[in-house]
């Protein structure tokens, strides 16, 4: 094969929507991939040895004071990291958690963990009881860990987790400047700084993974419950980051390569192939702005001077983090930016008119999830389709299906709305169930069937192009009458005044449940519920689907990772409809909505003198867990 051939080959091009198709002339096995992400990383090494991999700033206030590591001195850190990791008994099977945030040594530490074993990325903001479960679950005896100086309330859980008899062994990650204090380990828990015993081994590893290993375990973004988690294997996380990668509008006209802003958190699957993985295939260089990132204050005084001093070309990041970037003024040159990517949650539209006339920056949506391994779709700035979170990336399918009762699927005609399904390489392992003598116990737990994944997300397809209508899950049934929350959620957004909103079903004892909405107002604007109502009651929406209330408040709920937390705002409406039912009961306390294992419910207080009685009738009109506590 000619050098010609083999560019062409690893490298299509693929900058339009006409690109999937005949991109997937070419069987993926042609590609000439990477087996592992350690054989990514050797890979760069070997073509890039001197160009600049990664750049980490200590903090968003310190932007200019940053560390980098070239491709070849990250493949030196990242065997020794290995070797360090084996030398103390990890094994390519052995689970091995990360607990920290952002940091130079964070990105060879998370490699050099899936190079000797697995890595098991884990939210430091979890608490300990479901820090505990996760570790439990996973097996997992060894634990990156930050140290005090990088994030002292996160050492301070896992000491507590390790005292615990949870852990044996702690390595510690330094902050980006280098800053040590004094560590007082837990009682009979070894503990040392990761760096330290790696600076003792020698460069070299011989990897002992291949594509089908599994390469990490992700825990979902849900707060509700114990999160699960999902395993990868080496080739889900190298097809999908090759697939990023192969997006050909971030690279520059000449021959240098693109930066990337990378400011989102590294236990999350968008900053692992996103940041991390793609941009090694290609041999860009990533900006890492530091522990907080995104949740930074300081980084939205300082953003747009980043951008500039780097020339960063593209970034990603929640719609969240675009709403407040629309309010910063541009105080710089940021010509370099070609396009900025969202996913996680729907984009508001007034979000994207906000950012693109602020900026001149195009966003693109994209779309993915933590099964899926992370994305699955993705726009593009030569055919904007606003609204659409993109076409289907090559190599991966998407069916729409209606599902039956019974469970059974049902291909709907495009166009049609149903339950979003997809199939391909990226399709993840199962979820971690336990731990058996040979590794993990896998279960897909009935999202995947015959290779499809079941999203849980309802959508549309028009023309090749996906439009997310809300989650299965989150479907208000009014009296048997199914009500997309979108519907709502686009006629309030239709409102001058408003930024975003979200809908819900109200526990009602009538008709089982009735949308009820919440809405958050753009910079300046004023209205009121009822203007609100008013303006609803005159759209085009369905009698049925007219939300009972429209509530104005300060920011819609999400998770740690940005995804919508409709949980809370059912658990809200749950409190608001039992206060109301219990209105005129004497001796009632209070009502408090609750999330527990991912349903909701609400705990009634009662006095003395309370008619327990009477409470118990009028809570049992409701469709609804509860629990009444009587002082």
């Amino acid at each position: 094969m000619s050098a010609a051939a083999s560019v062409d080959a690893t490298w299509p091009a693929f900058a339009t929507p006409d690109d999937v198709e005949r991109i997937e002339a070419v069987p993926l096995a042609a590609r000439d991939l990477p087996a592992t992400t350690y054989q990514v990383v050797r890979r760069a090494a070997e073509q890039w040895p001197e160009r600049t991999a990664m750049v980490a700033m200590p903090d968003a206030a310190r932007w200019r004071e940053t560390v980098s590591l070239t491709f070849g001195e990250l493949l030196d850190q990242v065997d020794r990291v290995a070797n360090a990791l084996v030398r103390r008994g990890v094994a390519p099977t052995t689970p091995v958690a990360i607990v920290a945030p952002n940091c130079l040594q964070l990105v060879p530490g998370m490699l050099g963990v899936q190079a000797a074993g697995v890595a098991v990325p884990l939210n430091g903001g979890l608490s300990t009881e479901h820090l505990t479960t996760l570790l439990q679950r996973a097996g997992v005896r060894h634990a990156v860990v930050a140290s005090p100086d990088l994030d002292g309330e996160v050492w301070a859980k896992v000491s507590e987790v390790a005292a615990a008899g949870h852990l044996d062994h702690l390595y510690l990650l330094d902050p980006t400047d280098g800053t040590r204090s004094a560590v007082t380990p837990p009682t009979d828990v070894a503990v040392e700084y990761l760096f330290d015993a790696a600076d003792l081994e020698q460069r070299g590893f011989d990897d002992p993974h291949t594509a089908g290993d599994i390469a990490a375990v992700f825990h979902t973004g849900g707060t509700t419950g114990t999160p699960k988690l999902a395993a990868q294997t080496h080739a889900n996380q190298v097809v999908n980051a090759w697939l990023i990668a192969a997006d050909s509008a971030a690279d520059p006209d000449d021959d240098e390569p693109a930066t990337i802003l990378g400011a989102l958190p590294l236990f999350h699957v968008n900053a692992l192939h996103v940041t991390m993985l793609a941009p090694m295939l290609k041999g860009q260089r990533v900006v890492w702005a530091g522990p907080l990132g995104y949740r930074d204050p300081a980084f939205y005084g300082e953003v747009w001077r980043i951008i500039e001093h780097f020339s960063v070309a593209t970034m990603s990041a929640v719609p969240t983090v675009y709403a407040v970037l629309a309010g910063c003024p541009v105080d710089a040159d940021i010509s370099s930016m070609r396009f900025a990517v969202v996913g996680a949650s729907a984009l508001p539209p007034a979000v994207r008119r906000a950012f693109e006339d602020h900026t001149g920056v195009p966003l693109l949506e994209g779309y993915g999830l933590t099964e899926g391994t992370c994305a699955s779709a993705r726009s593009f700035v030569s055919d904007p389709r606003p609204g659409s979170v993109g076409k289907r990336l090559p190599y991966q399918h998407f069916r729409v299906v209606d599902v039956a009762p019974d469970g059974s699927w049902t291909d709907v005609p495009e166009g049609c709305v149903g339950t979003l399904l997809v199939g391909g390489p990226t399709v993840f392992a199962g979820y971690v169930t336990g731990r058996g003598e040979d590794g993990f116990v896998l279960d897909h737990l009935g999202k995947v069937r015959d290779g499809w994944l079941d999203t849980g997300d309802l959508a549309r397809i028009d023309d090749g192009f996906v439009h997310l209508t809300g989650r299965a899950k989150d479907l208000i049934i009014r009296g048997g009458h199914n009500i997309d929350p979108a519907a709502i959620e686009d006629a309030l957004r239709a409102h001058p005044a408003v930024a975003d909103a979200a809908a819900v079903g109200r526990p009602d004892a009538h008709s089982g449940e009735v949308p009820v909405a919440y809405v958050t107002l753009a910079p300046g604007a004023e209205t009121t519920p009822g203007e609100l109502e008013t303006f609803i009651a005159a759209s085009d929406l369905e009698a049925a689907a007219r939300p009972r209330s429209v509530t104005v408040i300060d920011a819609l709920p999400v998770t740690d990772v940005g995804k919508p937390y409709k949980l809370a705002l059912r658990a809200d409406a749950a409190r608001r409809a039992v206060e109301e039912a219990l209105a005129d009961v004497a001796g009632v306390l209070g009502v408090e909505g609750r999330v527990e294992d991912g349903g909701v419910g609400v705990v009634v207080t009662t006095g003395p003198d309370t008619d327990a009685v009477a409470v118990r009738a009028r809570l049992d009109e409701f469709a609804l867990a509860s629990e009444v506590v009587a002082r």
